[in-house]
């Protein structure tokens, strides 16, 4: 089982945004996810502020106009037994990536890495926060978590041949 975890701030607008995209990819390839599947993904933020809680309505708007529904998925903080138990942390955007580093030993380091990195001709490659933005902002980050979200996957498949995704 390869393991993936999608990192913002609150955990609320991006990360699960992007945790969604990634499951909602994985399962039109036909990748079985959770327990017993090949993948497990989860979600987290580099701050509790919102532990515990939905993703953002708008979040939950834009990924159901995608054709998905994150409405189930609750807040949590980055735990130190994430940088143990995850073969991907995907962070979205610069200074996350920052923290997480702080926060881990240097043997984690190369698991950590920029969500947008993955996508193909993408022109950013830190995911905008649209917390404080609107409607749009969220259609937005969607459209970029599901391209890159496509380009991660085909990365994990490259770099692990023996399991058969």
């Amino acid at each position: 089982m390869v393991t993936v975890l999608f990192v913002c701030m609150g955990n609320i607008c991006r990360s699960p945004m992007a945790e969604g995209a990634f499951r909602a990819v994985a399962t039109e390839r036909g990748i079985s996810l959770g327990a017993g599947g090949m993948l497990q993904v989860d979600s987290a933020g580099t701050t509790g502020y919102h532990a515990g809680q939905k993703p953002d309505p708008r979040a939950i708007a834009a990924a159901k106009n995608s054709g998905f529904d994150i409405s189930g998925q609750r807040s949590r903080k980055v735990s130190d037994d994430d940088f143990e138990n995850f073969d991907y942390i995907i962070c979205m955007d610069r200074e996350n990536l920052t923290l997480l580093y702080e926060r881990s030993d240097e043997v984690h380091h190369q698991k950590v890495s920029l969500f947008l990195s993955y996508g193909n001709k993408l022109p950013l490659d830190e995911m905008p926060d649209p917390y404080y933005g609107r409607d749009g902002d969220f259609v937005r980050c969607m459209d970029f978590a599901l391209k890159a979200a496509r380009g991660l996957l085909e990365h994990i498949v490259k770099e692990h041949p023996a399991t058969n995704f």
